[in-house]
């Protein structure tokens, strides 16, 4: 592949924030060379270059990049859970009535089916059939034999997290062992809820509602990394709901924050304070908590979920009630699948492990009913719960348990050394209230550590308020922990519809993106230059000498650091000129890392993550100046970045999102 590469300098100073400095910049035109993706400006150095006009800037144009031209009638939120999916709708003539979607078929006892579980059925032949309840139900009535040839999905948010180099091609493993594109499943289901609303709404206005009529939100956890927030916005391209000519239709929003937006807007009769106080601050049951808010209170949302628990800090600015990001959201893979984990665990111990790996395989449907027996008997776990939990064993399980071993499930029950788990004749797996708080243990171990952590930051020292929000805020096991390690520390509170929080935050974000005024940025950015070689300073193996100059390759360039505060609709801007008139393709590479202290783009962990290729051809018949001015922009503070260059004489542009799955 040809490729271009970046931005060369000539600056030698080490100003930590490279906006401050005042330097000379040399670019080169598109090279010859074939380089890596992470080229290296030396291997392709041209001949020329260019060179800036102007210092580095920063443009606070806070509030002009913000107002979207399109105008929608409807905003509609889509949370795609890890264990629950759902929905949630808003016109914009009437912003604060929050409609959730309608209540699905199927459920099972002791869940509410306001959300529908994230699984998805494909046919043998690949093709989509159903989703949520449908798709669980239609799966569990299918013969043995024949469910082998259908490929069911479940919990498959997760692998987007976890996958440390996801792409556009990227496998998930069905339940019967066969691989299918991710990129297709988040396809199928976002394309399935869309078809869902479209219905819903054209029921609700009377008349066909067509997709050009709605904003989208579709949320994401705040801690996945950039390439998973990216994959989203694809999927949702290729389902229809926004198109990359149209991007502005589609916000992807951060867990947290959707949840923020909403618990600053609840009233007290909304929500559950732990501490029990009846009357929270003297504030009557009609006011907001806003009301209880003071200006520059600060606070934690936790939103623990069915896969990760995401934590961000927010501060409020009255009288507006903007919000601005205190500390970079943290978190990790602490969800209630990790109870579900070590209910599998605890399987392998009392059954073998050889044993349950051919379950899962051999007997795909009867698995996800022991998972949905096990699941209704966890809701009902609490910390002063004295009676046993009864967990049905599927019939199949029993069988095949038998044919396997050669003898019975409850003789594997007996000579097991799980002293908490018993067997009782109605052919049910017996836990005491022990057993089963002891699979909770290690998942709210680390959730109450994490916290911990947090609370050692000294940006987080004075919080007010703590929310518990997510699927998994409902576990009493949870609350507990919470209370019983930070209720001395700050009030926390658990909003009365705790699992539709993110949904309703969502449906407010998406009517005013704008009102997270501050968010830290998770990643450094900057770009590729080519500084003049200084001796003892740089490292002798980046040096090069073309046509008699002295240079050091490779320097990582800081737009902006991880970590570091920035305000909605933020632009970083540059100018530079090309140095020889003739020069007329210029192209500049856009580098990301985790770290702050990077200083070359061969380092570890450092990524290229975009490329603005300025194609000047074709515009040699305007008068251009002597010293052609390109300017670059790259604005920060949204959920997503974009950067831009502009040729000023002819104002020719070129823009590009960062792109995190290509490269």
């Amino acid at each position: 592949m040809m490729e271009s590469v970046g931005v060369y300098g000539f600056c030698g100073c080490k100003a930590k924030n490279k906006m401050k400095c005042d330097s000379k910049w040399e670019m080169n035109a598109a090279e010859t060379a074939p380089t890596s993706a992470y080229s290296s400006p030396a291997r392709s150095l041209g001949d020329t270059g260019i060179t800036p006009l102007s210092p580095s800037h920063v443009v606070n144009d806070a509030d002009s990049n913000v107002s979207d031209q399109q105008t929608f009638l409807v905003v509609v939120a889509i949370d795609f859970g890890t264990t629950s999916s759902g929905y949630a709708y808003s016109f914009t003539k009437e912003p604060e009535c929050i409609h959730v979607m309608r209540r699905w078929e199927g459920g099972d006892p002791g869940v509410s089916n306001q959300k529908t579980p994230t699984t998805i059925l494909l046919t043998p032949e690949r093709k989509f059939h159903s989703f949520g309840y449908a798709a669980r139900d239609f799966y569990h009535d299918l013969d043995p034999s024949e469910a082998k040839q259908w490929l069911y999905l479940e919990k498959f948010k997760m692998k987007l997290h976890t996958t440390g180099d996801l792409t556009m091609e990227t496998d998930l493993t069905a339940a019967n062992g066969k691989k299918v594109k991710a990129l297709e499943i988040f396809a199928y289901a976002l394309q399935y809820f869309k078809e869902q609303a479209l219905k819903e709404l054209s029921d609700q206005v009377g008349s066909d509602l067509e997709n050009s009529d709605v904003r989208w939100v579709i949320t994401v956890p705040a801690i996945w990394k950039q390439p998973a927030k990216q994959f989203m916005r694809q999927a949702a391209y290729q389902a229809g709901l926004a198109s990359p000519e149209n991007s502005e239709q589609l916000i992807i929003a951060l867990e947290p924050e959707a949840a923020s937006i909403y618990c600053r807007k609840l009233r007290l009769h909304q929500m559950i304070e732990l501490s029990g106080k009846a009357v929270v601050n003297g504030y009557s049951a009609s006011d907001t908590v806003g009301a209880g808010f003071a200006q520059g209170d600060k606070y934690v949302v936790v939103d623990s979920g069915g896969g990760t628990v995401d934590l961000t800090v927010h501060q409020i600015r009255l009288p507006e009630g903007h919000l601005k990001e205190l500390y970079k959201a943290t978190g990790g893979p602490y969800g209630s699948l990790g109870v579900d984990y070590e209910f599998e665990k605890l399987l392998c111990k009392i059954f073998g492990e050889d044993f349950i790996e051919q379950f899962k395989i051999k007997r795909p449907a009867a698995w996800v009913d022991l998972m949905i027996a096990f699941e209704s008997r966890k809701r009902a776990a609490a910390p002063d719960r004295t009676n046993p939990l009864n967990i049905t064993l599927p019939f199949s399980f029993i069988d095949y348990y038998k044919k396997f071993r050669g003898h019975s499930v409850e003789h594997a029950l007996r000579k097991s050394n799980v002293d908490f788990v018993k067997w009782s004749s109605q052919g049910m797996l017996r836990m005491s209230p022990d057993a089963m708080n002891a699979l909770f243990k290690p998942t709210i171990d680390s959730i109450v550590e994490h916290l911990r952590d947090l609370f050692q930051k000294p940006e987080v020292a004075t919080v007010k308020f703590l929310f518990l929000v997510g699927g998994f805020a409902e576990a009493p096991l949870l609350q507990q922990a919470v209370q019983a390690n930070f209720g001395d520390k700050c009030r926390i509170i658990i909003p009365q519809d705790v699992g539709l929080t993110i949904l309703k935050g969502a449906v407010l974000f998406g009517l005013d993106p704008a009102v997270i005024k501050v968010r830290r940025s998770p990643l450094t950015y900057g770009v590729g230059v080519l500084n003049r070689y200084v001796e003892g300073k740089h490292p002798p193996e980046k040096l090069l000498v073309k046509d008699g100059t002295r240079w050091c390759t490779d320097v990582f360039d800081k737009f902006i650091s991880a970590d570091q505060s920035v305000a909605l609709g933020e632009l970083v801007k540059r100018s530079y000129t090309p140095a020889k008139p003739s020069q007329l393709v210029i192209v500049i590479n856009i580098y990301s890392s985790e770290h702050d202290d990077v200083s070359f783009i061969t380092e570890p962990g450092v990524k290229k993550c975009g490329t603005l290729r300025l194609d000047l051809t074709g515009t040699s018949g305007t008068a251009v100046p002597a010293r052609r001015e390109i300017q670059t922009l790259m604005q920060f503070g949204d959920t997503e970045i974009k950067a831009t260059a502009v040729d000023i004489a002819t104002s020719k542009s070129v823009k590009v999102g960062i792109d995190f799955l290509n490269y």
